[in-house]
């Protein structure tokens, strides 16, 4: 029987769209263990996810390094036949190549990877040409153990997720998930706020971690003709997942509840500012759509992940209409 682990220890959206791996995995290995590794906090993301034997999580916040050690030590009794490492970091590169696996798979860009027995490139896009998608980057690294077809992300609310978000499908609806951890990536609160005023007559659901509560209340006090509510901080991220998968649409940013969206297939509008979609990012939904500026701006993209602020301050990326 074939065991197979993953790794993928970065961010919310970066877990989701790994999720595509073990979908594939499973329907070439239908008997196959699979284990995936995560970061702390992104563990609940692959609750009731009938594909895995078990979530391997990893503590980065406290004794970073003294619990990579130990992740190293429980990943070489395993004796995986293949690890399949999705990140392109030394640490996750380490694990990787001292896992003792029979097999050791990554990208050319981590730097240990010339301990890998396989290692394949990870090749961003630009504005001028269209890279491949992140997921099919990843799917790329086990090709040769399935075959070039697509697979989709996929999370798996429970029926206790759904009965959770019941009460909030009683009409048609819409979703926004207004912030981001990055400053340009996040689409400007009086953005938001004109598009749920000219669309007043609809139901709309501010969503977002705890943290983004404060800017939620803030959109929703300057919308007071509109009906929107605020779920922010109430909603775990498969009860968010279960909730956007009814929606009419889902507005969000080049961030996690986009994948989220993606994972679910639920309609979705992306909108970018200091990104761009050809980075490989975009939305995989069979109903999406993506918002940018339409200047013409010498300075877009500035980078791969966003900034705290605008380079050049002044943020003309933010320039559009949804």
């Amino acid at each position: 029987m074939k065991k197979f682990l993953i790794i993928q220890t970065a961010f919310i959206g970066d877990v989701i769209l790994a999720t595509a791996v073990a979908e594939k995995l499973h329907r070439f290995y239908p008997d196959a263990m699979i284990d995936f590794m995560v970061r702390k906090g992104n563990d609940s993301l692959l609750n009731n996810h009938p594909y895995l034997r078990q979530v391997i999580v990893w503590d980065k916040k406290q004794s970073k390094y003294t619990n990579l050690l130990k992740l190293l030590k429980q990943t070489r009794s395993e004796r995986y036949h293949h690890v399949i490492n999705l990140q392109r970091f030394a640490a996750s590169g380490f694990l990787t190549a001292f896992s003792k696996a029979e097999e050791r798979i990554g990208f050319e860009k981590n730097p240990l990877s010339f301990l890998f027995d396989k290692k394949f490139p990870h090749v961003i896009g630009n504005k001028t040409q269209s890279g491949e998608h992140e997921v099919k980057r990843c799917l790329n690294l086990i090709e040769h153990l399935t075959d070039g077809s697509f697979e989709h992300p996929r999370l798996y609310p429970s029926k206790e997720d759904e009965m959770a978000v019941d009460e909030y499908m009683k009409e048609l609806y819409i979703t926004i998930s207004p912030a981001s951890v990055w400053f340009t990536k996040q689409t400007p609160a009086k953005i938001w706020i004109d598009f749920i005023n000219r669309n007043a007559d609809k139901k709309c659901y501010l969503l977002g971690a705890p943290a983004d509560i404060e800017l939620c209340n803030q959109i929703r006090m300057q919308c007071a003709d509109a009906r929107v509510e605020v779920l922010a901080g109430k909603l775990s991220l498969l009860q968010s997942a279960a909730l956007m998968k009814q929606a009419e649409m889902n507005y969000t940013n080049d961030s996690a509840p986009l994948h989220i969206s993606s994972a679910m297939n639920a309609p979705v509008t992306a909108v970018f500012c200091s990104t761009i979609p050809e980075f490989g990012f975009g939305p995989l939904s069979s109903n999406s759509c993506t918002v940018e500026t339409k200047e013409l701006l010498d300075c877009r993209p500035c980078g791969l992940h966003g900034y705290s602020e605008c380079p050049k301050g002044h943020f003309n990326c933010s320039h559009l209409s949804i």
